[in-house]
């Protein structure tokens, strides 16, 4: 048991550094972002849906497999506990952004600053309100934010266990980001993918 155990832990010790984090720009690579808070949540509750959510059908057995690893190792002491959710959560944000069509070079740690437009965007949807977003945004701006935030707020209220009902919402909060940020979403990124993994999922019904 004890064998098998510290297997896991430097099996986690060599993928973090090979996961090893340089610089990374988008808003769900920081520490402080959505994607890492639900990665934490899912650890912490046990309960990896919250973590589902964010990446496609087709990597669920990768990240469940290091999901199961590091629940095991974090109870190991506070040195395994904080090396086994770092690997979890750079291997959650680096799935993520491959359903997007992103690469991932690592998470920035808690406080980076962020831009004041994503962090008005971020308070929009945390308060459901484009209030914070008042004045940021040119006239024609705020009406392609409008249409993406209420798509996004209509989705909001889904149960975490509902996954293909939480990756509805993740497809349209990432378009209304994508917009904040002042790229469109890629065609082939993570809103086309969920897309067609939600019809896909109903049409196998």
């Amino acid at each position: 048991m004890v064998l098998t155990v510290f297997s896991i832990a430097l099996a986690l010790i060599v993928l973090a550094v090979l996961v090893k984090p340089a610089c990374a720009k988008a808003h769900c690579d920081t520490m402080d972002g959505p994607t890492v808070k639900d990665g934490i949540k899912a650890l912490e509750t046990g309960n990896i849906n919250h973590a589902y959510k964010w990446i496609e059908p087709a990597y669920e057995s990768e990240l469940k497999e290091i999901f199961d690893k590091s629940r095991k190792v974090r109870t190991l002491g506070p040195d395994a506990r904080e090396l086994a959710d770092r690997v979890f959560l750079e291997n959650l944000v680096r799935i993520h952004r491959a359903g997007e069509g992103e690469g991932f070079t690592g998470l920035k740690p808690h406080g980076v600053p962020m831009d004041e437009k994503v962090a008005a965007a971020d308070k929009s949807i945390e308060t459901s309100s484009l209030a914070p977003m008042t004045g940021l945004f040119a006239p024609h701006e705020m009406h392609a934010l409008e249409n993406k935030f209420h798509a996004a707020i209509a989705l909001k209220g889904y149960d975490p266990d509902d996954v293909p009902a939480a990756r509805k919402y993740i497809a349209a909060y990432v378009d209304f980001f994508k917009l904040a940020e002042g790229e469109e979403h890629a065609p082939g990124g993570h809103a086309a993918h969920a897309a067609g993994s939600h019809h896909q999922e109903h049409g196998s019904h």
